[in-house]
This record gives C-alpha cells, structure tokens and sequence, in this order.
C-alpha cells in the first residue's frame, strides 16, 4: 500500500473511530463501532452500533448507502461478526452488498468471530486491510476487549485527593476536597460504566447513593456493588431503599444468614463469595458471568489497595486538588500495608495530564515495576 492510500486509509478510519463513540457506554456487553462507506473519494454513509440487540455498525452504514455501497469501500473500526446472535452476520451482508474493500481498525478477538469474519470476506472476493489505527481502537474498546478475552470487567479505580495524598481530614470531613468539575467528570465515568463499587465503610459514613446526575441530560444509572464481608449495609441506606438502580451486596460467609435475608427482602441481590471476607477475584468471576463489563471503583484507602495490590485495576482516574490537608491521621488515597521501596511501587504508563476546573486529572494505566 502507498503512503497517500494509507493516510487516506487513516484518515477515514479515524472518522469511523469518531462516530463509534456517540454510542460510549452504551453498547454492554457488546463493543463500540462505527462504519463508513466510501465511494470514489466521498463518504456516501455512516453508522454506528448503537446498543446490544440492535444493528450493528455495518448494517446502518450498508442501508443507508443502497445500491452506491456496490464497488465501494467500507472502513469499521471492528472485524465484522460472521455468526448468528441476536443479529444476522455482517460479513455476509456486507458481501452481499457488493461491496469492493473492507478495511478494519481490529480483529475481533470474541471466540465467535476471531478472524472468520476476514475470512468470510476474503472468500468472496473482498480485498481486506486490518490494522489500520489499531492502536486508537485498542484504546477506544478496552472494556470490550478485555471482558471478552477475561470474562471480567475492565477495573477503573477513581480517587479524589488532596495535593499531599488526602482523602479526608483527620476528623473525617472530605466534602468537597475536589471541585464541582471534577465531580461532573466523575458522574460522566459513572454513566459510561455498568457497576460502580465502595466498601462497607463509605456506606456507613457517606451514606451514597451512586447514581448519575448530568448538567443538561438523562444520565444512566450503573449497578451499585457494596463489599460488605458481614452484611452490615443498613436496611435504610439510599443503596437499599431508593430503586435508582440494582445493588449488589457481596458478602463473605461470615455473614449473619439473618442480615442476608433481611437485604434480599429488602430488594438487594445478595451474593456469597469467600469465607473469612469477600473474594474480589470472585466477584469479579460474578459480574463478568452477569455481563457486566466494566466497572468503577469508588471506594476508600483499603478497599483502593485490595484492589491494586491483588492487580484488579486496569486504569487509574486520580482527582488531585490544590490544597494541603495535613494530619497523621488524615487518610490516605490507598491503604493497606503498602509496596516495600519505590523500586517495586505501582506505576502508571499511558498517562494524561489535564486540568479540570480547579483540580487537575491524572489518568493512566498501572504497571508495576520490579516484578
């Protein structure tokens, strides 16, 4: 391929990569994807898939082009399926559609695709391109991609903290340590995620109700998972009594049978998962067996370290603002026992750097080093 074919190549793929966005969040447990046709140098159609059940990207762009999809290229950002489910195969449709070309940003790595649908289209005489920004599209499907290889939600783990690592002062004040902002952002991760999760103890002493609240716009409310080892949430907590959406109260066995049948009255889903505490890596196992892809953690130190000192977390939002709060007792953003040396501490790849209202945004990846 020459180099003008592959900025062309590029440049419409970074097109369908834009639009497969408009679906953020939406499409569980299936992935974003985004479409176009292109006929002698123009875009004649776009689509994108818009939620689980509903056409795929392939399908919109392909009715909306007719007859001009005949000789023409189609760019997706995603392998196109080859098998039945609750929609018919791409690839077949799109064969079928005549189409000349088919260039995708990704294979698709789902045990039910995994290169048939290439092959599909290749059998029928379509010349194929894969690779094309294969990168940017890794990036915009990592929850999908790795639910569907791990069968676990990608773990986002969000803290909110002060410049000297604070989550709270030393008497427990932390409303607000970060501005109105940052905390729009936030409500904007939790209405892209299908579960967010706190422990017991910011139950006990936030009393949350984790739902979404956008300027201007109907948020969805994700699933509200609590890591409540003894079935302590209280039988009146917002989590429990508000309807706003499914909670999740994952227990150890240590808890009373009493309490456990008192929440499951109550409306709660009430799951067993390890003897002395709670299993994370169970519940993990549980949330990806119930097709929930992705999942926010909002939870305090200790619960912050059980996550990343066990590996669960994939990325890290971390909320800093400009003050100093102080105090030996002050917690910290994570707790638990710690790393031994900052030779084998956690470290973030991939970061972003950016400024939200008055607080600053740090995302990134963690990847520990030394090990």
């Amino acid at each position: 391929m020459n180099e003008r074919q592959r900025a062309l190549d590029e440049s419409y793929m970074r097109e369908a990569l834009r639009i497969a966005a408009f679906a953020r969040g939406r499409t569980a447990p299936n992935p974003m994807v985004g479409a176009l046709i292109v006929r002698d140098g123009t875009i004649v159609a776009s689509g994108w898939h818009r939620a689980a059940g509903e056409a795929h990207a392939e399908i919109h762009a392909l009715r909306m082009a007719g007859d001009l999809a005949r000789g023409a290229t189609l760019y997706v950002t995603l392998e196109p399926c080859a098998h039945h489910g609750r929609t018919g195969p791409c690839a077949e449709a799109v064969a079928a559609a005549g189409v000349a070309r088919v260039v995708t940003a990704l294979r698709d790595p789902n045990p039910l695709v995994a290169g048939r649908g290439l092959a599909l289209l290749m059998e029928a005489g379509i010349e194929v391109e894969t690779g094309v920004l294969a990168d940017e599209a890794r990036r915009q499907n990592e929850v999908f991609l790795k639910w569907v290889t791990a069968k676990r939600p990608f773990v986002a783990l969000k803290t909110a903290m002060t410049l000297d690592g604070r989550i709270a002062s030393h008497t427990g004040a932390s409303q607000w340590i970060t501005g109105e902002a940052a905390r729009a952002r936030v409500h904007v991760l939790r209405d892209e995620t299908d579960a967010v999760l706190v422990g017991i103890g910011t139950v006990l002493a936030d009393n949350p109700r984790l739902t979404t609240r956008l300027a201007g716009r109907t948020g969805r409310n994700p699933m509200r998972v609590v890591l409540d080892s003894l079935a302590r949430t209280p039988l009146d907590a917002h989590l429990i009594t508000d309807g706003a959406a499914p909670t999740v109260i994952a227990v150890s066995e240590r808890a009373d049978p009493r309490r456990v049948s008192l929440l499951r009255a109550c409306g709660a889903e009430v799951v067993m998962l390890g003897a002395a505490r709670t299993d994370i890596g169970a519940l993990l196992d549980w949330l990806g067996a119930h097709a929930c892809t992705s999942l926010l953690v909002e939870g305090g130190a200790e619960v912050n370290w059980s996550f990343l000192a066990e590996g669960y977390v994939d990325k890290v939002y971390a909320f800093i603002a400009p003050m100093l709060m102080g105090g030996r007792g002050a917690p910290a953003s994570v707790g638990g026992m710690g790393f031994d040396s900052p030779q084998t501490a956690l470290r973030l790849a991939d970061m972003t750097v950016e400024q939200v209202g008055t607080d600053i945004l740090v995302t990134g990846y963690p990847c520990i080093s030394g090990r």
